[in-house]
């Protein structure tokens, strides 16, 4: 991942921050044994340990909201959709630097049970960062016209700067997790992403700017320290990384998941995009505050999916993978119910405090909950999605996402000029639930998952549901209050479904295929 800040919210930051000492051991990630699919599975280790990666990058999802609001504030509206699209920028180009490697460390790391192929990765992936950022920056002038950036516009080129600290620190940060090495992961997460945001805030109030430039310039700086701390925590195999053989065996599984990857982002940007060219910088940062809101849900189950992937990745026996994947699904999907309704609940309050009011946040109510209901279909990916990686199987990922994009971008240029900022919300949904199709007929001839029992879905169907009646109510201050206050009861039945999971995993896993 990137630079983390209060725009940058379409995926977790795997970039890293200052290193904890070498001195300390390297986990291998635990080998399911041979029998183990003749055990019940469990996704208490997953709902235990595994969350605790997951609460360092809520962390950052966290320090997005606060600083979001505050930068919506501080800068103009058009300056504020600039570095909304900058940022979007930014992110494709960090897919096209990793190339798919951070994932492909993780497979390469608990098949082999060895870290120097993933630190020979670190580096190959340092070195594409800087030739993409290198690319970026020459051909500068041909793209950002077009893309509706002004000439010379100063956000977009820091904000393109970021690519190679970036780019490698996503794969320090795999490497990280993959080793368990939960505190240096911490720091490294923390310093790369909330400090970013600090520093790039301090200097955007200690010089008076009111230019995202100079914010963009902060998480720069930041970047650029964590690289060298990231580097001299996993010390990167220079040598190895010059190899051909494990250049090849990691580009031949990396490519397509890089495509994919590629098309993601585009799917993810390209509804503010096309915002920003259609309604202009104004609605584009309007649609982005909401968007921020709403996207915690995908964001939080993306983080959560990267958490677990090195011990998804180390289970052999395939049976019991493919249990572990449906009950951690399973899991998840009974997480959802009270934390759409909640976020749904909360929401008008949350935006009359955090958007100015030029930004008429009414109207935003819906693109709020219909960017929150596309981590239901960001769900399904993800678990078939793993199970594809697993078997090796890239190519498919690559395909659905690219159906995603370019249905994406479709439908945004076909639904925006008619619903404005909803239509692109709703459009994003429908391309989401494309690529889960697509990813789970592509499972279905290599492996099945068990399917999710109405005893899963069904109370959390009840409650997005609800969720839906609730836009219904008055916008009024009392009203707002009210909602908000309904929205935290909504944390005791989350937590107790936390607690549920952690220890014993989904007491209702379906054991048939489906």
């Amino acid at each position: 991942m990137t630079a983390v800040d209060p725009l940058h919210t379409d995926r977790p930051s795997r970039a890293g921050g200052p290193a904890q000492q070498v001195l300390e051991p390297s986990v291998a990630p635990a080998v399911e044994p041979a029998g183990a699919a003749a055990t019940e599975p469990s996704t208490g280790p997953l709902f235990g340990r595994g969350l605790l990666y997951v609460a360092v990058w809520a962390l950052q999802l966290l320090s997005s909201v606060v600083f979001a609001p505050v930068l919506a504030h501080l800068l103009p509206p058009d300056q504020f959709g600039q570095l909304a699209a900058g940022i979007a920028v930014h992110q494709v180009l960090v897919v096209a630097a990793v190339v798919g490697l951070d994932q492909v460390l993780v497979l390469l790391r608990a098949e082999d049970g060895v870290d120097r192929p993933a630190r020979a990765l670190v580096a190959l992936g340092l070195g594409l960062g800087v030739l993409v950022t290198l690319v970026a920056v020459a051909t500068l002038p041909w793209w950002s016209g077009p893309l509706g950036f002004g000439e010379g516009s100063r956000v977009l080129l820091v904000t393109v700067a970021w690519t190679a600290p970036a780019a490698c620190l996503q794969l320090v940060s795999a490497l990280l997790l993959a080793q368990d090495r939960f505190r240096a992961f911490s720091v490294v997460t923390l310093l790369s992403g909330v400090g970013g945001q600090v520093v790039g805030m301090a200097l955007l109030l200690g010089s008076g700017s009111r230019v995202a430039g100079t914010y963009a310039l902060g998480n720069l700086v930041t970047l650029s320290l964590a690289l060298v701390v990231g580097l001299l925590m996993v010390r990167p195999g220079w040598r190895a990384a010059l190899g051909p053989a494990l250049a090849r065996r990691a580009l031949s599984l990396g490519v397509p998941l890089m495509i994919g990857s590629l098309a993601v982002y585009v799917l993810n940007a390209g509804d503010r995009i096309v915002v920003q060219r259609l309604l202009g910088s104004a609605e584009a940062g309007r649609y982005q505050i909401a968007y921020t809101i709403g996207n915690v849900v995908v964001m939080l189950l993306a983080v959560t999916s990267g958490a677990w992937a090195p011990r998804i990745a180390a289970i052999r026996d395939e049976s019991h993978r493919w249990a572990v994947i449906a009950s951690a699904r399973d899991g998840l999907v009974r997480l959802m119910g009270p934390v759409i309704l909640g976020l749904t609940l909360g929401a008008p309050f949350v935006l009359d405090v955090v958007a100015p009011a030029s930004y008429d946040t009414g109207p935003l109510l819906p693109v709020v909950l219909l960017v929150a209901l596309a981590g239901f279909p960001v769900l399904a990916s993800a678990a078939t999605g793993r199970a594809l990686i697993t078997l090796r199987a890239t190519a498919p990922l690559a395909v659905a996402a690219g159906v995603a994009a370019v249905l994406n971008v479709g439908l945004n240029l076909v639904l925006v000029p008619v619903w404005e900022l909803s239509g692109a919300a709703a459009a994003t949904v429908v391309a989401f639930a494309a690529q889960a199709g697509v990813q789970r007929l592509a499972l279905a001839r290599r492996a099945t998952l068990p399917r999710l029992l109405p005893g899963v879905w069904v109370p959390t169907a009840v409650a997005v549901a609800v969720a839906v009646a609730t836009l219904e109510l008055p916008s009024t201050l009392t009203w707002d209050a009210a909602r908000a206050a309904a929205g935290l009861a909504c944390l005791p039945w989350l937590v107790v479904q936390l607690r549920v999971l952690r220890d014993t995993g989904d007491p209702q896993r379906a054991d048939q295929p489906g």
